[in-house]
C-alpha cells in the first residue's frame, strides 16, 4: 500500500506539472504520432445505413493505442527515479509499447507473459526482445493475461525501491485505473475535436472493445457527461455462453475482488476466478476495470458480446471493404455493425475506436480459417 500511496502522491503532482505534460505532449506528437486520424468509412457506412468513423489508433508507432498510456508511465517512472520497468502482455502489444517507450527513455525493461500468449503471439515477443526487453515467459494456469499479471505484481511488490508497474489497462488498484484512463482520454479528445470538424456535431454512437478496457475508456471519458451520446462496449462471447468458453465479465460475470479492485468478474460460487477464453489474446481476461463496472450499473454504458465466428467476418469485411487489417481486438467493436443489438441511427453518426493493426494476429487467422476449411 505504501508503494500506490506513493505513486498517487507523485501522480497528482505532475498531473499539474507544465514541464511534465508539455513533455509527454511532445512524445505523443513526436514518438506516438498523435493526433490520428478520424475516417470516414465510405463502403461501410453505404451498407450499414449510418455514417461510420474509425478512430485510427493502429496508426499509433507501435500498431496500438497502448503507446498512450505506456511513454506517460514510463516519463512519470523516470520522475520518481526508477530504473526498471516491470510490465504484463497478452496480446504483446502493450509489452510492445512499454518496450518501445523504455528504449527510448533508457529505462530496463521486463515483460511477464503467459505461457499460451507467449507462443501464440511469437511476433510480437520477437519485437519485445528486438527492443531490448527481456520477455519472461509465466508457466502456470491458463497461461493468459491474469497470470501475467499476477507475475508482474508479484515481482513488483519484492522490488518497489528501484522498480516501476507500468499497467497496461485500467485494471488494477487504485491509482492505476485512474492514471491509465488519464492517459489514454487523450483518444476520446481528439474524437470530439474532430467528429465537430467533419459533421458540426456530437456523435450518436461510440463503439470500443473491452477487455480490462483502456481503449474503451480513453474513448468513452470525454464523452460521459454528454448524454445524448450512446456509449455501447463489446465483449469478447468467444465459443458460448458456457464458463470457460468467452471472457464476457461485464455480461456475465459478477462483483468481486481482483488484482486489488473491486469489479465485474468471472468467478464460481465460491468467489474463484473462471478461466476465460477469446480468439483475441488481449481481450483474454476474466476481470475488466472499476470504472466500467460502475458505468455499466449506472446504466450510462450498454454490453453486449460477440462470438468468435463473428468477429472474424468482421476482420475480413474491414479488410476487404476499406483497406485496413484490424487487430482481433478491434474486429470485435467492428461486430457491432453486424448485430446492433441496441440499434443503430439510420444516417446518425458511429464512431468505433479501430485500437490496433491486426499483423500480429495473422498466424491465429491463418490457424482458424485452417481449422474451419478442414470442418467444411
Amino acid at each position: 500500500m505504501e508503494s500506490l500511496f506513493r505513486l498517487e502522491s507523485e501522480y497528482a503532482r505532475v498531473s499539474n506539472d507544465p514541464h511534465f505534460q508539455k513533455e509527454y505532449g511532445e512524445y505523443l506528437r513526436c514518438f506516438v504520432g498523435r493526433p490520428t486520424p478520424l475516417q470516414f468509412a465510405r463502403r461501410l457506412s453505404q451498407r450499414y445505413g449510418c455514417r461510420v468513423y474509425l478512430k485510427r489508433e493502429d496508426l499509433c508507432h507501435t500498431g496500438a493505442h497502448k503507446i498512450n498510456n505506456c511513454i506517460g508511465q514510463a516519463l512519470l517512472a523516470r520522475k520518481m527515479g526508477k530504473k526498471r520497468i516491470i510490465a504484463e502482455t497478452g496480446a504483446g502489444q502493450h509489452g510492445v509499447a512499454v518496450a518501445s517507450a523504455c528504449a527510448a527513455l533508457g529505462l530496463r525493461c521486463q515483460v511477464y507473459m503467459g505461457m499460451t500468449d507467449f507462443h501464440r503471439q511469437s511476433s510480437n515477443r520477437m519485437r519485445m526482445e528486438i527492443l531490448g526487453a527481456e520477455v519472461i515467459k509465466v508457466d502456470e494456469g491458463a497461461g493468459t493475461l491474469k497470470e501475467a499479471v499476477n507475475a508482474a505484481v508479484r515481482d513488483w511488490v519484492t522490488h518497489v525501491e528501484d522498480s516501476y508497474y507500468l499497467l497496461g489497462s485500467v485494471v488494477g488498484p487504485h491509482p492505476y485505473p485512474l492514471i491509465v484512463r488519464d492517459f489514454q482520454s487523450v483518444i476520446g479528445s481528439e474524437v470530439k475535436r474532430q467528429v465537430y470538424e467533419a459533421e458540426g456535431m456530437l456523435p450518436d454512437m461510440l463503439l470500443a472493445c473491452i477487455g480490462g478496457g483502456s481503449n474503451a475508456m480513453g474513448l468513452f471519458f470525454p464523452f460521459l457527461k454528454e448524454e445524448r451520446v450512446n456509449l455501447v462496449g463489446i465483449e469478447a462471447g468467444g465459443r458460448g455462453g458456457n464458463n470457460g468458453q468467452h471472457a464476457a465479465t461485464l455480461a456475465m460475470g459478477r462483483p468481486g475482488v481482483l488484482h486489488g479492485a473491486f469489479s465485474y468478474l468471472l468467478q464460481d460460487d465460491e468467489g474463484q476466478v473462471l478461466p476465460s477464453h477469446s480468439i483475441s489474446a488481449g481481450l483474454d481476461y476474466p476481470g475488466v476495470g472499476p470504472e466500467l463496472s460502475f458505468l455499466k450499473d449506472s446504466g450510462r454504458l450498454k454490453i453486449t458480446a460477440v462470438r468468435d465466428d463473428e468477429v472474424l467476418r468482421s476482420f475480413f469485411e474491414l479488410s476487404r471493404k476499406e483497406g485496413i487489417i484490424p487487430a482481433l481486438e478491434s474486429a470485435h467493436a467492428l461486430t457491432y455493425l453486424r448485430n446492433p443489438v441496441f440499434g443503430l441511427p439510420k444516417d446518425g453518426i458511429v464512431v468505433i475506436n479501430l485500437s490496433g493493426r491486426g499483423d500480429k494476429d495473422l498466424d491465429i487467422i491463418a490457424w482458424e480459417e485452417e481449422k474451419r476449411g478442414q470442418t467444411k
